[in-house]
């Protein structure tokens, strides 16, 4: 991964510290600083809306923003401690190999480059949906799972994080397997809920179809729903007919965060 990587007496002062997680959305970016321990936020969330377009320069600056504002906070992390940022699209060797809802200049950016140097600290990227995928693992309703463990976010498309006794196998697009002749999560989505005028009872079945399918393929041991419609999983649960044990996200809007700095404390040998 890109970054320059932190001494053994960087590690030292750094160790058990907060951190800082940003997490770039489509509409908005928002950032926190992160207890490591409990996996949750230390204050406020900042959040800026995403710039439009949403090219890499304008998002770079966006995100420094927010650094700054977080960096300036009594609980603040040390000035030189890395930063975990996540990205709705691919991220293969830290570069942006995907980007369905900002700017399509970011296609081939080495984004952990930009971002670190914008910085002028070391700087990791990961994928949002695995992100979220990651802290639901690590503190929420995915906690001392074995096996595998599907987290599927329910939104604009149908993001997934793929983990394997706790460990993140990244960029796991479940969201595009096709079925019934269709991209899934031109159909399953929440916004394509919204987008048909499905009711509760209509959406169920399109998504039970899906996770049977997923089910199917992976046999995994647990499904995470997320996104804002798990909110309402009491309306649609009943109409899934899954072998799976499926549970709705503990960490909210905050999971992107969370695990943004868990990715980047794991990549600096920061966490355990």
């Amino acid at each position: 991964m890109i970054g320059n990587a932190l001494s053994k007496k960087d590690e030292k002062t750094h160790k058990n510290a907060p951190l800082i997680g940003i997490d770039i959305g489509g509409t908005g970016i928002k950032g926190g600083i992160v207890d490591l321990k409990k996996g949750k936020l230390i204050g406020d969330r900042f959040r800026v809306p995403t710039p439009q377009p949403a090219t890499p320069e304008a998002v770079a600056e966006v995100v420094a923003q927010i650094v700054e504002e977080l960096s300036s906070r009594p609980d603040a992390p040390a000035a030189d401690s890395p930063v975990g940022v996540t990205f709705p699209g691919i991220i293969q060797h830290g570069v942006v190999n995907s980007a369905a809802n900002v700017d399509k200049t970011w296609l081939g950016t080495d984004i952990d480059a930009a971002f670190t140097k914008r910085l002028g600290r070391p700087v990791e990227v990961i994928n949002d949906a695995d992100a979220a995928g990651l802290a639901e693992a690590r503190y929420g309703a995915g906690e001392g799972v074995d096996g595998t463990v599907l987290v599927i976010t329910l939104g604009t498309g149908i993001g997934s994080a793929f983990i394997f006794n706790g460990q993140l196998v990244p960029n796991a697009e479940l969201g595009h397997l096709e079925v019934d002749g269709h991209d899934a999560e031109t159909k399953a989505s929440a916004v394509a809920r919204e987008r048909d005028g499905l009711s509760w009872d209509e959406y169920g079945v399109l998504l039970n179809r899906y996770l049977q399918h997923v089910e199917f393929l992976f046999s995994p041991e647990l499904f995470i729903v997320g996104g804002g419609i798990s909110k309402r999983s009491d309306e649609y649960f009943p109409h899934l007919e899954l072998r799976t044990k499926i549970v709705t996200a503990k960490l909210k809007n905050d999971a992107g965060i969370v695990g943004a700095a868990l990715e980047v404390a794991l990549h600096h040998k920061l966490a355990k």
